[in-house]
């Protein structure tokens, strides 16, 4: 190859109402609403660590629900890793805050998948099984 890539930069996703999101965000999943000054909120740009979700306004007030698995051409989902503690911590953390999720035990991984307030199917994966 001629050159390197060194990460995923960032998810740009598409929501009905940006405030609402930042706010879900940061409360659930901790992340940080960067670069406000030079673009505000749009996109809304939010990160923890190295992982970046940008949040675009819907071009209408009623936009579509995003499609559940796609079997299309589409993205599907969303996906942070944790270490096993953390990934724990987000179990409980969700149901205290009483937000619905799936397990699945990947072999290599566990995964638990839940969706944002638009309906984005968003997961917490962990290596450390």
């Amino acid at each position: 190859m001629p050159f390197d890539l060194e990460r995923l930069d960032h998810v740009a996703l598409t929501v009905a109402d940006v405030s609402r999101s930042i706010e879900w965000y940061r409360d659930v999943l901790g992340l940080e609403h960067v670069h406000e000054e030079e673009w505000g909120r749009n996109p809304a740009f939010l990160t923890s660590g190295s992982t970046g979700l940008a949040l675009f306004p819907a071009e209408s007030s009623d936009p579509p629900p995003p499609q559940g698995h796609p079997g299309g051409l589409a993205m599907w989902h969303v996906a942070f890793g944790a270490d096993r503690r953390n990934f724990d911590a987000a179990k409980e953390d969700l149901d205290a805050r009483d937000i619905r999720y799936s397990f699945n035990d990947h072999g290599i991984a566990h995964s638990i998948y839940f969706h944002d307030p638009d309906g984005h199917l968003i997961e917490i994966t962990t290596y450390e099984v």
